[in-house]
C-alpha cells in the first residue's frame, strides 16, 4: 500500500503487526498531518481529479526538496484543505513495484487513530504508535514549525485520542527529545540515528539514556546491542526490508525491526 496513507496502516493491522510507524509533520494551520516530508512529494503525490490543486512537475523536474516546488508546495504555506486536494496513494512508486495503488490523500493524525482504534476495538488486537516527529533545524520557520510549537500540537492530538499510553516518539532531531522529555517526563523516546555509528557518543550528545537506540540497521553490530542493553536501552533498527537482513539483526538480539514489508518480517520463525 502507499505509504503513509489509512489504507496501509489498516492493511498493516490485518497483517498483524504490534506497532506502527509513521511520520508526522505539521500544516499552515496547525494541523498534525501524517507525511514522510514536509512537501507534497511528485514522486508520490498528483492533484486530485476535479481540485484546483496546482499540477506538479515530474519528479525529475522538481528535483530536491530545495527545488522551487519545495518553496511553493512546502506545508510551511499550505493549509490542510489545501494538501488534502493531493491523491498520494495513485501513482506507482518506482521503488515498491509489488504497491497496490489506490487514491489516498495524506490524512490527519486524528483522523489515523480514530480508525486503527476503532479497527483495535473490532479485532481484539491493541497496536502501538512509534511516531516520528519530522524536524530539522534548517526547516524551523520556513517548511516547519520549531519543535517548540510543533512538539505541543502533536501532543495534544495524542492525549485527545485514546493511544496515549501506547505511543513513542522518536526523531532526529535532538531538541525534539529534549523538549519532549522536559514536557512529558514519562513518555518513551526513540533516538534515531543516521551516520555515527559509536552509541556511546550519541547517548553523550542527546543527554540522556532514551527508552530505545534506533540506529540505520547497517549500522548495528552484536556490541553495540550488548551495550545497549546493559544500559536497559533496547535497539530497533530501522529500515530492515530484506529476509537476510533481518534475520542477521535478530541474531545480534535486537527488540524489533522497522520494515517497509512486514509480511515478510512475520513470516520469519524468529519473530514468534
Amino acid at each position: 500500500m502507499s505509504e503513509n496513507t489509512l489504507p496501509a496502516f489498516l492493511y498493516a493491522m490485518e497483517l498483524g503487526v504490534t506497532v506502527l510507524e509513521l511520520d508526522v509533520v505539521i500544516s499552515a494551520d496547525g494541523q498534525v498531518v501524517v507525511s514522510h516530508e514536509p512537501w507534497i512529494n511528485p514522486e508520490i503525490c498528483q492533484a486530485g481529479t476535479g481540485t484546483v490543486a496546482p499540477e506538479l512537475p515530474s519528479a525529475a523536474e522538481a528535483g530536491s526538496e530545495d527545488s522551487e516546488l519545495g518553496k511553493v508546495l512546502h506545508f510551511g504555506l499550505l493549509t490542510y484543505a489545501d494538501i488534502n486536494q493531493y491523491d498520494c496513494g495513485s501513482l506507482p512508486h518506482p521503488k515498491f513495484p509489488g504497491q497496490k495503488n489506490q487514491p489516498a490523500a495524506k490524512p490527519l493524525l486524528r483522523d489515523l487513530l480514530l480508525q486503527t482504534e476503532a479497527r483495535a476495538r473490532e479485532t481484539g488486537r491493541p497496536v502501538a504508535y512509534n511516531i516520528e516527529l519530522k524536524s530539522r533545524p534548517e526547516w524551523d520557520g520556513v517548511e516547519q514549525p520549531g519543535p517548540e510549537i510543533a512538539l505541543p500540537l502533536l501532543l495534544a492530538v495524542i492525549k485527545a485520542s485514546e493511544a496515549w499510553d501506547r505511543w513513542h516518539l522518536q526523531s532526529f532531531d535532538y531538541r525534539v527529545l529534549r523538549l519532549a522529555r522536559k514536557l512529558e517526563p514519562a513518555l518513551p523516546l526513540v533516538q534515531l540515528v543516521e551516520e555515527n555509528p559509536v552509541m556511546a557518543l550519541e547517548l553523550e550528545r542527546l543527554g540522556f539514556e532514551p527508552a530505545v537506540y534506533s540506529p540505520w540497521f547497517k549500522l548495528v553490530t552484536p556490541a553495540m546491542v550488548k551495550a545497549a542493553h546493559k544500559r536497559g536501552i533496547r535497539v530497533i533498527p530501522w529500515t530492515v526490508n530484506e529476509v537476510s537482513d533481518m534475520q542477521r539483526m535478530l541474531e545480534m538480539g535486537v527488540d524489533g525491526l522497522i520494515t517497509d514489508y512486514p509480511d515478510r518480517a512475520l513470516a520469519l520463525p524468529e519473530m514468534h
